[in-house]
């Protein structure tokens, strides 16, 4: 049997995970229509995958999922060309304030890390080995667990564990205790593509995407 991803961790995640993508169509989520990133992103699904591309030129946005969510562990299989950046974003507001795992390109930099987007955050998390664990041009999957009013935030790239992260307070506006789980296709400085744009200071470069598939979660009973 070959397996991409690795097997005993497939095998946990299918028994104990529930599905938040359908892999056909994009119920259960929508985009968002006040977020600074753009909000008429192309955003489609193809082969089974969430398919994000920029449009027009320049604007990216954010899809969230329809539910809020507290306490969970998320599970999901990503695929980003080089020279795009986005990310995941936890116990999200509807204009996507939140904390971000960033996504780059392919395991590009910043890739695992965790900052607030849109959020003056007291959790904070940098990967120091992505290198060992990414598959370059494939597909890698996270695990991302999130707990606490005060979060605690722990990261798995393809069944490796990577960081745990300790907030010192609540940090979402208004003290929310819950929040979406939103996609992030990032903006880009540029309205017209530059050949080789290294995102996201200067340019996305052309013709690119970032995929997600096998979307899954498994709520937590709440510490808090």
């Amino acid at each position: 049997m070959i397996c991409h991803i690795n097997c005993a961790q497939k095998n946990y995640i299918q028994k104990e995970y529930v599905s938040i993508f359908n892999g056909k169509d994009l119920e259960g989520w929508h985009i968002s229509k006040t977020n600074h990133h753009g909000t008429t992103g192309n955003f489609f699904v193809e082969d089974g995958a969430i398919v994000m591309k920029q449009f027009p030129y320049g604007q990216g946005g954010i899809i969230l999922t329809d539910q809020k969510y507290q306490d969970f562990e998320l599970y999901l299989e990503f695929k980003g060309h080089p020279g795009t950046n986005g990310g995941v974003f936890l116990r999200s507001s509807e204009s996507g304030s939140a904390y971000q795992l960033e996504l780059a390109g392919d395991g590009e930099m910043g890739t695992g890390n965790l900052f607030g987007e849109m959020l003056k955050t007291t959790i904070n998390a940098n990967i120091q080995n992505l290198e060992e664990v990414w598959k370059k041009g494939d597909w890698n999957s996270f695990r991302i667990r999130i707990t606490g009013e005060i979060p605690k935030v722990s990261l798995w790239i393809n069944g490796t564990h990577m960081w745990d992260a300790d907030g010192k307070r609540n940090d979402l506006i208004a003290d929310a205790s819950d929040g979406m789980i939103a996609l992030q296709l990032h903006w880009s400085s540029t309205l017209q593509s530059v050949p080789g744009g290294r995102c996201c200071d200067f340019s996305w470069r052309p013709d690119t995407s970032h995929s997600y598939k096998n979307i899954m979660i498994k709520e937590l009973k709440s510490e808090f």
